[in-house]
Formats: C-alpha cells, structure tokens, sequence
C-alpha cells in the first residue's frame, strides 16, 4: 500500500522531477505544478481526494508560494494540509511572513533526499497525531453527550410528561387543591431542570465560538453595588424546598467596584451555588463570603460536602466531567464548572478551589481590581 499523496509545487522542472522521483522512491502519491496559480488548479481538481501534505517554492512565475499558500489557507476544505516550503531564501523576513500564515515547515535549498524525506515524515506525523487527539477529543465528547441525553434529559422530561399524562387522565375537577398543586409543582420542576440543562448547553457553545466573548464586550461595565448580585443569588436558593440548606452571606454592603458583565457574574455565582448544594448533605449550610482581597473583591462559596480528590481538582473544569460519575450518578451534565471557568477567563478572574475529603470544598473567584478610565 502506498504512501500518503504529496503536491509538489516547483518552477525548476528538473529540480520538480527530482523531488517527485526522491519521494516516489520512498512509495509517497506524487501530484505537480509548476505554480501557485497551477497548484490551485491541481487542489480543485482532485475533489475528496485531497493531497495529504504540500511542497512549495516561494519564488515562482503567475503566483508565489506565499500567495499561493495565502489560497490554500482560504479554504476551508484545505486549510488544515501540512505545507512545507522549499525555497532557496533563507532570510528572516519570509521565514517570519510565511509563519505568520500558517506554513508548517521551512527546508532551505540545496537539501538533500533525506533532509527532504525526514522533513515530509516528521510533518506526516505530526499531522496525523493531532488529528488522533482531535478525533479522541469528539469521540469522548459524544459519549459525554450521549450519556447526558440518556440520563440528564430523559430523567427531567419523563418526570414532565408522567405527570402531565396524569393530569390528562384524571379528572382535574375532583382533584383536590394539595394533588393538583403536587403535580403542577412536580411539572415545574421537570421543566426548570430542562431549561437549566439547555441554557448550559447553549452557554457552553457560547464560550466556544466566542460568541460569549462579543456579549462581554459589549455589556461590561463597572459593577459598583456588587452586594446586590450576591443578594439575588443567594435569594435563589432561601426558602426553596428544592434546596434544603441554609444559606448565609458574610460581605459588607459596600465593596469594591469591579469591571464585568453583571448577567455572567450572576451565572458565576449561581453555577458554583448550584455545585454547592448537589454535594452537601441535607441541612449543612453554605457560605457565601465577599472580602476585599489586594484592591480587587474575592468571593468565597463554602460548602460541608463530600469533598474532591486532590489529583481531579484540574478535571474539574472540564467540560462534562464529573468526578466519579459511575459511582455516585450524581444529577447534572458537568457543565457548570466549566461555564464557571470559561467566564472568569472572560472577567480576568482568578479561581482557586480547596477541599478535603468527607469535610467539603471552597471555591474562590478573584476580581482584580479596578480602575477608571483617565479622561482625556
């Protein structure tokens, strides 16, 4: 079986039919073009069958190599082929100009048929072991989001439809008031949990595609009366049978202004609630503590749960991962830590988390401090 398929692009014919024997010597598919303008041609021409790696002189007649790797990288279906140019200009500025477009690889004329091949291999491998982690990373990915849909989705949905089923089959008028108020309520619940699991989602989406960081751009401000936030989001929590802990709030009314987006901030604190309260025990309070900390506001969430293992505080800001998931099945996607993450990196925050085992965990987030801007 042969090799990998190759483009060579050369203007010297001889030194092309050269390259292209070295290479077909060592059993690579050898594809040519005397030009950039030609390259383009031979890459539309050759349909799915796209070349696994480019070779490419810069100084060339109708198209250069640098514009025509400036093509290359255009389009969608072949920015991702390695591509090596071979050129005899060694200089700084069209090594740094053709980095800074994405070439992966420099060989400087004369080489010799190993320079060549070590080169090609090297870049074979290199390419081919990203594309591995690539497909790791969406091969747990989906299991991660095949698992949520089994469990997470299903779970709150067949509680809504159980019990609007019910409703249907029963008689509401000779439902007395307490019934009716359970199921509506048990409706409720299924549905919040719905929407909490979407919203997550979609956030998470957000923060990858940078949408996310467009919103804090445009809605950051000054944040001078952060005691109201925290004050919602504590009150999210009070006098809710769902959430059986009592809560208390240690800050001043007065803090430091800190710089943000008071929507996120706000899915900061309740995200970080929310993981407080899935692992405490029933009736151990949460803290929630504000403290001004070198100029800047750092906010405190403490709970008495079961603790996190000291090698799985880095994994825990993963996306979908949950720390011993198999073992005690515990509700929610795995998402929120990872929102948490994804926007204090937008906010400028530092987190840090410490916990021991069997006593439970604190999780900090760090504002810098802020300064107004100097008026011209």
């Amino acid at each position: 079986m042969s090799k990998a398929k190759l483009l060579v692009v050369e203007d010297e014919h001889n030194l092309l039919l050269g390259i292209r024997d070295i290479l077909e010597l060592d059993e690579y598919r050898v594809i040519m073009a005397s030009n950039g303008q030609q390259a383009l041609d031979v890459l539309r021409s050759q349909g799915a069958d796209l070349p696994d790696l480019i070779l490419s002189d810069i100084m060339m007649p109708y198209m250069d190599g640098i514009e025509f790797l400036k093509e290359v990288r255009k389009n969608e279906a072949w920015v991702k082929i390695p591509f090596i140019f071979l050129t005899a200009k060694g200089a700084k500025g069209d090594v740094q100009q053709g980095k800074m477009l994405g070439v992966d690889d420099y060989l400087i004329k004369p080489f010799d048929a190993d320079d060549l091949l070590v080169a090609v291999e090297s870049r074979l491998n290199r390419h081919k072991a990203l594309n591995q982690v690539a497909e790791d990373q969406i091969h747990d990915m989906k299991r991660n989001i095949l698992t949520i849909l089994n469990h997470e989705f299903r779970t709150p949905l067949t509680l809504v439809v159980a019990y609007a089923d019910m409703l249907k089959d029963n008689n509401v008028e000779r439902m007395n008031d307490s019934e009716l108020l359970l199921f509506l309520r048990e409706i409720n619940m299924g549905a919040d949990r719905l929407r909490h699991l979407i919203e997550n989602f979609i956030l998470l989406v957000e923060l990858e595609t940078q949408d996310a960081a467009k919103n804090y751009e445009w809605r950051s401000h000054p944040i001078t009366n952060f005691y109201t936030i925290l004050e919602s989001a504590c009150n999210k929590y009070r006098n809710n049978p769902r959430y059986p802990n009592p809560i208390e709030l240690i800050a001043p009314e007065k803090m430091p202004t800190v710089f943000g987006d008071r929507e996120y901030i706000m899915t900061m604190l309740t995200e970080l609630l929310d993981n407080a309260y899935k692992f405490s025990p029933n009736g151990e309070p949460i803290t929630v503590e504000a403290t001004e900390f070198d100029g800047g506001l750092r906010v405190s969430i403490t709970d008495r749960g079961r603790g996190i293992p000291a090698h799985e505080v880095e994994n825990i800001w993963k996306s979908f991962y949950q720390v011993n998931r198999e073992q005690f099945e515990d509700q929610g996607a795995g998402s929120g830590l990872a929102i948490v993450y994804g926007l204090a990196q937008l906010h400028g925050t530092q987190l840090h988390v410490t916990s021991e085992l069997g006593k439970g965990s604190c999780f900090s987030i760090t504002f810098p401090p802020y300064s107004a801007p100097i008026k011209a």
